[in-house]
């Protein structure tokens, strides 16, 4: 089973350099609160040392994959659902859908013809906890943290 990274973006464009906001395009992390899921990988780690500033990641556990799922829309716009699984995908259900994210047999990146990538979410209930021009590790919101990414996530679906 591979190691999925979730990473959303938490601060927007203004003022961001060319070569920031470009790797920022290539993790299809365009606008504010958009999210993407990822498998760990070196390549992916460099970039996201590179953004670190503007986005914040960590290891989703199997409910952080669920809530980000549910806001995932297919390409007409509508919700993904068991219908859209068996017809378009030709998978056995939603459930199988799920699990072959989670195992990395379905990479999401790579899904453009099915779905409205990025997701998109509201910000945060209750605000943000630190400030987002600082490091999560010095009481602000950028950067990497762990397993606590799936918090974040629950607050902003």
């Amino acid at each position: 089973m591979t190691e999925l990274i979730g990473i959303i973006r938490i601060r927007g464009w203004a003022a961001t350099p060319w070569y920031i906001q470009d790797t920022l395009e290539m993790l299809r992390l365009i606008r504010r609160f958009s999210a993407m899921i990822y498998p760990k990988s070196s390549a992916l780690e460099g970039m996201l040392k590179l953004t670190a500033p503007y986005v914040t990641w960590g290891e989703l556990n199997d409910e952080g994959l669920n809530l980000l799922l549910t806001r995932l829309k297919t390409i007409d716009g509508n919700k993904v659902n068991e219908e859209f699984v068996t017809k378009v995908m030709k998978l056995s259900g939603y459930t199988e859908f799920v699990k072959k994210v989670k195992e990395g047999e379905l990479k999401l990146n790579k899904l453009d013809n099915y779905f409205k990538l990025p997701i998109t979410l509201h910000p945060p209930k209750g605000g943000f906890k630190g400030k987002v021009n600082r490091p999560y590790g010095s009481n602000g919101e950028f950067g990497y943290r762990g397993e606590k990414i799936n918090e974040l996530i629950k607050r902003m679906v």
